[in-house]
């Protein structure tokens, strides 16, 4: 596959300034960065890119190469040939350069070491039908952690900010290396100096701030949504953790969901099965009006198109589907009686189960 153009990669001409160059890139990585977009290869793959082509012409030396040779001229001598196989060479390779253009404020530091991310919050949060229908903007209260603005703190002297202390030790074997988590700042390069009562021993304190959180058109009872870096803040200008918000769908007083579609129980009585009638029936939005045919048979299933939920991916709707109940009264007066009893032979009010259709073909009917 042949490479971009470094300069197109990084969105910048031949004349640009290293200055130029340098916030080209800081837009494309602050973008791209790993620590933004978890588990997107895409991002990935675009954040090595905007890294390979800042390697190149951030260097005099490797730009004037590659102005006259174009990528060939990076084959060999010093030159990437086929980039960065893995974040951590990206980490290892700019070293100062790429701690100059991100600090502290992002997941990494040029040693290759990640800064603390923030602990994760959850909430829980019911939504009626409708809103489930329509999607719905929620606005929470939620106590997080976030710096106290009294907090001081230095960088830590026993490991120079890089949060590991080095130690070299003889044995027969010759000299050893190992590489700790620093004991004296936890990994995270820096000591408080100073904070104030309520701040804990990282200069952090609990805040009530309140968040708006758009929930989309279709979710369901138990689906998590992530709302990133809502979360509690980490010390030191880490990254904050992200928002888990826990969907609980509240029941309906009348409607019964099965997917992106719904159900309801219409009751009607025997006259009206016999000779048909009009009914009205609840929706999402309201109530609608259906006919009943007469001699309609206990059982049928009536489909109403698109009176259903939106489905999360698509955006379809799912229809509205009423089951028929013929109503058997418990108690009916003698001149009610009379009349059964005359027509309990009659032709008319035989059962006729041969002109019915059965239940599985009900179900498959519904389902087509």
């Amino acid at each position: 596959m042949n490479k971009r153009d470094y300069y197109e990669v990084l969105g910048i001409n031949k004349s640009a300034t290293s200055k130029d160059i340098k916030q080209a890139y800081r837009k494309l990585a602050i973008k791209y960065h790993p620590d933004r977009n978890e588990g997107n290869k895409n991002a990935e793959e675009k954040f090595k890119e905007a890294a390979e082509a800042y390697e190149v012409l951030s260097n005099a030396e490797k730009k004037a190469r590659y102005d006259q040779f174009g990528h060939q001229g990076m084959a060999g001598g010093g030159g990437f040939g086929g980039g960065f196989s893995n974040m951590s060479d990206i980490f290892e390779q700019h070293g100062d350069i790429f701690g100059d253009i991100f600090g502290s404020a992002f997941g990494r530091q040029s040693s290759g070491r990640r800064v603390t991310k923030g602990s994760n919050l959850r909430i829980r949060i019911k939504l009626s039908l409708k809103e489930i229908h329509e999607g719905a903007v929620k606005k929470i209260k939620i106590k997080r952690l976030v710096p106290d603005p009294e907090t001081k703190f230095k960088t830590c002297s026993y490991c120079n900010g890089t949060g590991k202390i080095t130690k070299v030790a003889n044995t027969i074997l010759g000299q050893m290396q190992t590489t700790s988590v620093c004991h004296y700042c936890q990994g995270s390069g820096k000591i408080v100096t100073s904070k104030s009562r309520n701040a804990n021993s990282n200069g952090m304190i609990s805040k009530e701030e309140l968040t708006e959180i758009s929930i989309p058109a279709g979710v369901s009872e138990g689906m998590q949504l992530k709302v990133r870096e809502k979360g509690n803040h980490a010390p030191f200008g880490g990254i904050p953790g992200d928002l888990l918000v826990l969907i609980e769908e509240e029941s309906h007083p009348e409607l019964v969901r099965e997917g992106k579609n719904l159900h309801f129980d219409l009751y009607i009585s025997i006259p009206d099965a016999v000779i048909g009638c009009q009914a009205e029936v609840p929706t999402i939005n309201g109530k609608a009006k259906i006919n009943i045919q007469s001699g309609v048979q206990s059982g049928k299933i009536l489909r109403l198109k698109s009176k259903g939920l939106s489905d999360i991916e698509s955006g379809l709707k799912g229809d509205l589907l009423v089951h028929i109940n013929v109503w058997t009264p418990n108690s009916i007066n003698k001149e009610q009686k009379k009349f059964f009893v005359e027509q309990s032979n009659a032709k008319e009010f035989r059962p006729q189960p041969k002109n019915q259709k059965s239940f599985f073909e009900k179900v498959k009917e519904m389902f087509n």
